[in-house]
């Protein structure tokens, strides 16, 4: 065992950031043998706190090294509170054995690791596990079967299904899944602070690939072979399909004891099946919380680092297992998630407006869409293809393939908290097309900030012509007195969706390039309307 004096100094300088008990000293033994059923052998750090009451043990596995320094300051971070922490880089990456295909090894691979940590000599009886985004995902694989001395799990911005994520709205979540892939197929290359800025500079190096038709030449140039379950997923476009199944841990919602805590943010990619894991463990009795701030995926780990020790030092908020902070708002502490609200109606008026009473006529609204220039994605839900979370996303309401739709000026403060949806009488001149709605607040200035986006493939079914339900992502966000509400309706959301070519043409190998004509009417024709869930109180 060694001492890292780097990992010790950063854990101690978070610790004091988050106002946690000091930091204790720590040493680190590197690289330990895993063996695992099929004989592959995974690779393990294990911190030791320098105490004979250790505060028990964490257990850690991700594909994303174990060298980098923010890893070991977040391994040495729970050290320091007094954990024995075993970090494992999971199957095919970093010293790993075997090849890293997303998902599909960890509920075995977990397992076996469990029994490893049951055989060595520093093991107290009991463990917990904790970690983000694909950290998370591997604890809920190994809650598919809940080992009887797990005792908690703190899972953040992590998903349970794969399938879910890449093609829920019907099209490829394009950017993100291709910049992720290109990510871990280069990760190991270069050491720790390369990586950082490889990660820093993925929106540039992705831009190139995403302009170029037929996709698959140039995704596979920029992945050099690295990834194949990159063209596995673009293969598989139906989210409910075996393929999917196999490949996600969905089983640990009905099987899992708990208790768990859950953190995600407003913005992260994964808050939707967050909620979907806290609304189905506590259908079930299942001891849960939720903590929900106003966060991308890639912020808001300090807070949730703060959020995980308390709850692995035994708070466990049972008086209000809900906290969630309303974005320009306050954090708030609550019973249940989604809270109880009322429905606050605003119709699409002729001219651009919102009003809260419905049209009486009014020619429809069209615009464009032209997939040679794509509607572009700016700030939401993003998580490696650009900048993500709140921003200024005034340039897209002035472009001329998105419709705006804006209220009159708020008298007072308004707190949206819930799932808003968006009902539109809509109609397209080609079956092949999406559909893309956004929340923007418009402040006093008349710059714009996104709130909540949802997106649509359009099915045969659904064009050319039909009545369109799209739900939002859920939310809790003030709309400030003085500020208004706008509604922005677009064709596409790209990179973050796959543009579609008007074609329907294989996406790796369409090159064709179709336009589209929307038409929402709101008045003559038909109506259309945003549903919006007002806080109660």
């Amino acid at each position: 065992m060694r001492r890292d004096t780097l990992a010790w100094l950063g854990a101690r300088a978070l610790t004091r950031r988050l106002g946690l008990p000091r930091a204790m000293s720590f040493q680190v033994e590197r690289s330990l043998p895993v063996p695992m059923r099929d004989g592959a052998v995974l690779l393990a750090d294990h911190y030791a706190p320098r105490t004979r009451k250790p505060a028990g043990t964490l257990l850690m596995r991700g594909p994303y090294g174990r060298d980098g320094l923010p890893n070991r300051v977040f391994a040495g971070l729970y050290a320091g509170q007094g954990f024995h922490v075993v970090l494992q880089s999971t199957r095919g990456t970093f010293g790993s054995d075997g090849a890293f295909e997303p998902g599909r090894h960890e509920v075995d691979d977990g397992a076996d690791t469990v029994q490893w940590l049951r055989e060595q000599p520093w093991y107290g009886g009991e463990f917990a596990t904790v970690g983000a985004s694909y950290l998370g995902f591997t604890q809920l694989a190994l809650l598919v079967d809940q080992p009887d001395d797990l005792t908690t799990s703190v899972i953040t911005m992590a998903p349970h299904d794969f399938g879910h994520s890449v093609w829920s709205t019907g099209s490829f979540a394009l950017g993100d899944f291709l910049g992720w892939s290109y990510q871990v197929a280069w990760q190991h290359r270069g050491g720790w602070i390369r990586q950082i800025l490889r990660g820093m500079a993925t929106p540039r190096t992705l831009k190139p690939v995403l302009e170029t038709l037929p996709l698959d030449p140039a995704a596979a140039e920029l992945l050099g072979g690295r990834t194949p379950w990159f063209n596995a997923w673009l293969e598989q476009p139906d989210p409910s399909s075996p393929y999917w199944a196999e490949n996600g841990v969905a089983a640990a919602l009905d099987n899992l004891r708990g208790p768990v805590l859950l953190i995600t943010g407003w913005q992260d990619v994964f808050v939707d099946q967050t909620l979907e894991q806290y609304r189905r463990l506590r259908a079930r009795g299942v001891e849960v919380a939720l903590t929900v701030g106003p966060w991308t995926h890639g912020s808001g780990g300090t807070e949730a680092i703060k959020e995980s020790v308390l709850w692995l030092d035994g708070s466990r908020r049972a008086g209000a297992p809900v906290r969630i902070c309303v974005a320009g708002g306050d954090w708030l502490d609550m019973q249940e998630w989604p809270p109880a609200a009322a429905e606050q109606v605003w119709h699409l008026h002729p001219g651009a407006a919102l009003a809260e009473t419905p049209p009486d006529s009014g020619a429809p609204s069209t615009f464009i869409y032209d997939p040679a220039d794509p509607t572009p994605s700016i700030g939401g839900r993003l998580l490696v293809s650009g900048k993500s979370g709140y921003i200024d996303d005034t340039a897209l309401a002035e472009r001329s393939d998105v419709l705006t739709f804006t209220s009159p000026v708020m008298p007072a403060d308004l707190d949206v908290i819930g799932t808003p949806y968006v009902e539109l009488d809509h109609r397209t001149d080609n079956p092949h097309a999406d559909v893309f709605v956004r929340i923007s607040d418009v402040g006093p200035d008349g710059h714009s900030t996104n709130v909540t986006d949802g997106y649509l493939r359009l099915t045969a079914a659904d064009a050319p012509a039909a009545l369109l339900r799209l739900e939002l992502d859920a939310t809790a966000y003030r709309f400030a007195a003085g500020h208004r509400i706008r509604l922005l309706v677009a064709g596409g959301c790209f990179p973050r969706f796959a543009r579609n070519l008007g074609t329907g043409d294989p996406l790796g190998t369409a090159t064709r390039m179709v336009p589209s004509v929307h038409t929402v009417a709101h008045g003559d024709g038909g109506q259309s309307r945003l549903v919006l869930p007002v806080s109660a109180t």
